[in-house]
């Protein structure tokens, strides 16, 4: 039985983690740490689990294994860095941190410690990702010149997203670094190379101090580009994939959850649009993370694609605030 301490309940997803831990016949939540005491005495309290006041103590706990974090981004290098000093393994709400630097402190301590760290990118894991990357794989595109992800909701039009997910200081941003992570690990993986530069630009249209409608354009040295967009202000906004190449076109999800593709590199696809099927989801990332922990291994793809996001909404915000491009080189870890 792997014993979890679960840090905080900030993240509108921190109760998903919890039901998956209660649902996983492996895991446990034992312990609770919130930086809100009020919100997560509550949370204890409806477990039947111990609610901690100090952070230190909790992870000083020979009978905790592991941490679920869904903390303000502004303090995932705190928390993941002691966890990790305490010997914690860590299972974490993306992004790991806002900054490359941060990020590069938190795999320091992860590495030093031998923890087992995995981060939530969860579309990594459906069937339609899994099946669009074996078309890449067999060329059936030939070469991809630009691939476009879409997520968008109406939480801050509709107002059903929590207050404090408008706060720059404690988010390090809004719909982009928030739900326009889901397309940026997407674009990335889709575009098969990493970028070189960036340019995003950022829309305020309900005033709050993030934006709630964002897009960010990647340039990679072939000549591809991604074009990635999210927004909190949108309703029926299909999420969507588009993967262009020099011999052919995947859609998903526009509007509705079918993977279509035309190529002029099979016969049978050329004349029409034909629909593939598409396979089951793999194991989630929070089942992927129990078992990195029993079988002792690393989840170096994970981890890989989770600093490359770091990285590439690093450069994003770093464009919209100085109405520039942004290299990647350019960041400093």
């Amino acid at each position: 039985m792997i014993r979890i301490g679960k840090i905080s309940y900030w993240h509108v997803h921190a109760w998903d983690y919890t039901k998956q831990a209660e649902a996983h016949p492996d895991a446990q939540i034992v312990a609770v740490w919130d930086e809100n005491p009020a919100r997560g005495k509550e949370a204890a309290d409806k477990q039947g689990v111990p609610f901690f006041e100090s952070l230190d103590e909790m992870l000083a706990r020979e009978d905790i294994d592991g941490v679920i974090v869904d903390a303000p981004t502004s303090m995932h290098r705190e928390v993941m860095v002691k966890a990790a000093n305490a010997g914690k393994h860590i299972f974490t709400e993306k992004v790991i941190a806002p900054t490359l630097a941060e990020v590069n402190e938190i795999i320091e301590a992860v590495q030093k410690n031998q923890v087992k760290l995995t981060v939530s990118l969860p579309r990594l894991n459906d069937g339609y990702t899994l099946a669009i990357q074996d078309i890449l794989k067999e060329g059936l595109l030939g070469k991809v010149t630009l691939v476009r992800s879409r997520l968008s909701h109406n939480g801050a039009t509709a107002g059903w997203l929590p207050e404090h997910f408008f706060g720059l200081a404690e988010c390090g941003g809004g719909a982009l670094i928030d739900l326009g992570c889901h397309p940026m690990y997407l674009t990335r993986l889709f575009l098969g190379e990493s970028p070189v530069e960036v340019n995003a630009s950022f829309g305020y249209v309900t005033g709050k101090e993030v934006e709630d409608n964002a897009v960010a354009t990647l340039t990679t040295a072939s000549g591809a580009v991604g074009i990635v967009e999210a927004g909190f202000v949108n309703n029926f906004s299909p999420f969507a994939i588009e993967i262009h190449g020099t011999k052919g076109t995947i859609l998903y999800g526009t509007p509705d959850s079918k993977l279509l593709i035309r190529t002029s590199e099979k016969e049978e696809y050329s004349s029409s649009w034909v629909e593939l099927p598409v396979p089951d989801n793999r194991l989630s990332a929070f089942e992927q993370w129990i078992a990195h922990i029993q079988d002792n291994t690393v989840a170096e793809e994970n981890i890989a694609h989770a600093v490359e996001l770091t990285k590439l909404m690093e450069a994003a915000n770093l464009s919209a605030s100085g109405h520039r491009n942004v290299r990647l080189d350019e960041l400093k870890g």
